[in-house]
């Protein structure tokens, strides 16, 4: 096995089963032409442990994110108007990588069990019911790509791209040896995925239904994580500064602001609100800076 493929599969088991301490910070995020800045942040998680994978409502009101809560994981929405946490889980697993659904009725989570079963189910709002989307397969990360189909990453040696077709119940692999960072591209019916398959990471774009893949940019070096912005913008982290790239018009990654002015480093997982004027970051807690 390639060393750096060994490598990816076992910080994606650390990842999953053994989390660093991180916090959720929020920032206003404003955009003036092409030109980006972020300012007013705010600890949203405040909470020891790991607190990770945001994303935001369909809406834009709140953000959903996993938090950690006597020895395992929970999802915790966050209201922006009110500035207020709520709990939505309470079950004997842990959740991970809460996603709203596309229908905005529910949201979806990665169900892990105490044998490390792992598999996707759907949860109503108000915490009363909940049920299962998958179960045959060990789902790590995932998006939605419309009401029937999800786009998932699958655990394996090496891990694969597999779409998952609810109303017909099936599943089909697309892609192999893949980063842990799905998402749908704005205004496309594509999905955007990071692939392993080059020495350098390379970010691509792929129809999950033709499989039709192009390649779109090379990653950030050092950087496994990224977010779109609702003009086609990447924006993607590393340690302190944020950087962004627009395919087709940037060559190369341009820094556009850094979170050393805020004392804040260790860069992960980003999440940008649909409505384009907020930007969640995951921050290393162990790098919070004095």
């Amino acid at each position: 096995m390639p060393k750096k493929l060994l490598l990816f599969i076992v910080f994606i088991s650390t990842t999953l089963f053994g989390q660093n301490a991180t916090e959720i910070y929020l920032f206003d995020l404003i955009q003036n032409d092409s030109v980006f800045t972020i300012k007013n942040p705010v600890n949203i998680s405040n909470n020891k442990g790991y607190d990770n994978q945001p994303s935001f409502l369909n809406d834009g009101t709140g953000i959903l994110y996993t938090s950690t809560r006597a020895g395992q994981t929970d999802i915790v929405l966050y209201n922006l108007e009110n500035q207020t946490q709520a709990w939505l889980t309470d079950t004997e697993e842990s959740e991970y990588s809460p996603i709203q659904t596309p229908n905005r009725k529910y949201f979806t989570a990665v169900s892990l069990a105490k044998d490390s079963t792992q598999s996707l189910w759907k949860y109503h709002f108000n915490r009363k019911k909940k049920s299962v989307v998958l179960n045959d397969l060990k789902i790590g990360y995932y998006t939605w790509y419309n009401k029937k189909t999800v786009v998932s990453f699958i655990l394996g040696d090496p891990p694969t791209l597999q779409v998952s077709n609810l109303k017909y119940k099936i599943h089909y692999p697309i892609h192999k040896n893949i980063g842990r960072s799905i998402h749908k591209i704005p205004n496309q019916n594509l999905i955007s995925f990071i692939s392993l398959e080059q020495k350098e990471p390379e970010i691509c774009s792929i129809n999950p239904v033709n499989s039709k893949k192009e390649f779109i940019a090379d990653a950030l070096e050092g950087s496994q994580d990224m977010a779109w912005m609702s003009d086609g913008t990447i924006i993607m982290g590393k340690d302190d500064t944020l950087f962004m790239l627009k395919p087709g018009v940037d060559t190369t990654w341009v820094e556009f602001t850094s979170l050393k002015y805020y004392k804040l480093t260790g860069i992960s997982r980003i999440a940008i609100s649909p409505l384009g004027n907020k930007i969640a970051i995951v921050i290393n807690e162990n790098n919070l800076k004095e």
